[in-house]
């Protein structure tokens, strides 16, 4: 019997057709790329035309390149080759831009210059497009923050107290070797009395120098070799060296490090460590707020504390829409006196959470802390409180501080009368004296009206909705879409960077609401 020839369809790499294929008909109906086309074409994109001359060659449309960008973020394609070489290569990119071919540089330079100014006002558009939908609320918002690894060699770090002890350590040899030339010096000499050496700046260190050439140089012969290395070291190395520092404090500011190859990037010890040693790198703490799981608002900040963001997030959000949330639901490193109280002011109905919350409602917490001090009892009439031993801590004074932002807190402090000789000396308090307790007045009624409202039914609610709102972003970011590592350097292009993966988690989100499909699982 003979054998068959299998069946094959026709393969014929050299015919020409006739009518040549749409590249619209070759992107589905309802593909991502649609929906980044769809929500660009109806966006106010005046500001991002602005930044372009009037003058001068044409340029490539900006409402292409922003499509551009946008999906290559939607579709995890970060980098400017790799996006060029997608132009020429991925039939949704072709349609995209309409078979134009932008190089590397034209891209890179959109994202870095073009939309410096515009980005901010391209994601407000798009989440004004989105509430206008009905998809997310911009008045009710869950805020949090995540630290996101820099463009930065860990390796290049400058450290705040690296300088404090260099700089001790040219104050006391400058101290010490002034002090030997005023041993050696004759009358003639003139010495001046010895500079005040309790800040040093590039004009003392320089002056302090000069003199001491002029005391020590001509006793050369007769100084000691160890003073003459000294010396030799202090005139080759203090000038330029205090002038290093001095520019290094200025780019540090109020930050405690920062990195040689990004100075805007702050030293910051990150969760997500491959190693899960929790080393410390060089990174930017990343705060968003969150509705329905669309972004509707974000800030890059330097310091690596959530305590100290909420005043500048919160002032971006009224910027962006013209008022202030009209409720924000936060976990307790935003639970602060300073935050509670601004946000009293700003009339925000506050479910935050303060240091202890969650610790206060295990029912072992309070046998264990029986004598904390806020277990004691307060008598009103006579304004003291009652020890443990049913001693009266009576009132002693106030004690001020302030905060690293300016934020002045007030405390009054009540001191027990007799420790001594208490049976519970060593259990009650640790203090070799006698115990004496703090108390914020005002933050302990700003605790007291957070936990009526954390455990109010529409507390309890939007406490449990905040882990399936805002967290879930940030994993989705970092884990389903692979961006852990900032690709841009500085604040500025950092904030466009992540404007842009904004836009594009918004985009992602409409095109799995429009599909009726989770954009992601949430784990119970």
């Amino acid at each position: 019997m003979a054998s068959q020839t299998p069946s094959f369809k026709a393969y014929h790499q050299e015919q020409i057709m006739l009518l040549p294929p749409s590249l619209d008909e070759l992107v589905p109906q309802g593909h991502p790329v649609r929906v980044v086309n769809e929500v660009i074409d109806k966006i106010d994109l005046t500001v991002l035309l602005n930044a372009y001359a009037s003058k001068g060659c044409s340029s490539y449309h900006p409402k292409m390149l922003l499509k551009l960008m946008v999906y290559g973020y939607v579709s995890n394609i970060y980098s400017s080759r790799k996006l060029e070489a997608s132009c020429k290569e991925n039939i949704c990119f072709m349609w995209l831009t309409a078979m134009n071919f932008p190089d590397h540089n034209t891209i890179n330079r959109f994202r870095g210059v073009r939309l410096k100014d515009a980005l901010r006002s391209v994601f407000e558009e798009v989440v004004k497009l989105l509430a206008g939908e009905g998809l997310l609320s911009i008045d009710q918002i869950y805020t949090d923050g995540t630290k996101m690894e820099a463009n930065a060699n860990r390796y290049t770090f400058v450290w705040k107290k690296a300088i404090q002890t260099n700089k001790a350590k040219m104050k006391k040899q400058l101290e010490d070797i002034w002090n030997y030339a005023q041993s050696v010096a004759t009358a003639e000499d003139d010495m001046p009395p010895p500079p005040d050496f309790t800040s040093i700046d590039t004009e003392k260190v320089q002056s302090t120098v000069d003199k001491l050439n002029e005391v020590l140089k001509p006793k050369k012969k007769d100084i000691d070799a160890k003073v003459r290395t000294k010396l030799r070291y202090i005139n080759k190395n203090f000038p330029q060296n205090i002038a290093k520092y001095e520019k290094q404090e200025v780019i540090l500011g109020e930050r405690n490090s920062y990195s040689k190859t990004d100075n805007d990037a702050t030293f910051m010890r990150m969760k997500e460590d491959h190693m899960l040693n929790g080393q410390l790198k060089a990174a930017y703490n990343v705060q968003i707020s969150t509705s329905n799981q669309y972004i509707v608002n974000y800030t890059i900040h330097p310091n690596p504390t959530d305590t100290t963001t909420l005043s500048i997030h919160l002032a971006q959000h009224e910027a962006s829409f013209g008022k202030s949330p009209s409720i924000i639901t936060a976990d307790a490193g935003y639970g602060s006196e300073e935050n509670y109280t601004l946000m009293q002011e700003k009339k925000i109905t506050a479910f935050v959470k303060y240091n202890m919350f969650d610790k206060e409602q295990n029912s072992n917490y309070n046998s264990k802390h029986s004598f904390s001090q806020d277990k004691l009892f307060y008598n009103k009439e006579k304004d003291c409180y009652i020890c443990p031993m049913g001693q009266e801590m009576h009132y002693v004074g106030d004690s001020k501080r302030k905060t690293a932002t300016g934020f002045e807190q007030t405390s009054r402090k009540y001191q027990a009368q007799n420790c001594s000789n208490c049976p519970l000396n060593g259990v009650c308090h640790k203090s070799k004296t006698n115990r004496v307790i703090e108390i914020n007045v005002n933050l302990k009624k700003l605790k007291h009206q957070a936990y009526e409202l954390l455990n109010s039914e529409q507390g309890v609610e939007r406490r449990k909705q905040r882990c399936h709102d805002v967290e879930p972003v940030f994993g989705n970011i970092k884990q389903n879409h692979g961006f852990r590592r900032f690709m841009l350097r500085s604040t500025e292009k950092v904030q466009i960077e992540w404007g842009l993966l904004a836009i594009a988690q918004n985009l992602r989100k409409k095109e799995a609401v429009s599909k009726r499909q989770p954009l992601f699982l949430v784990k119970n």
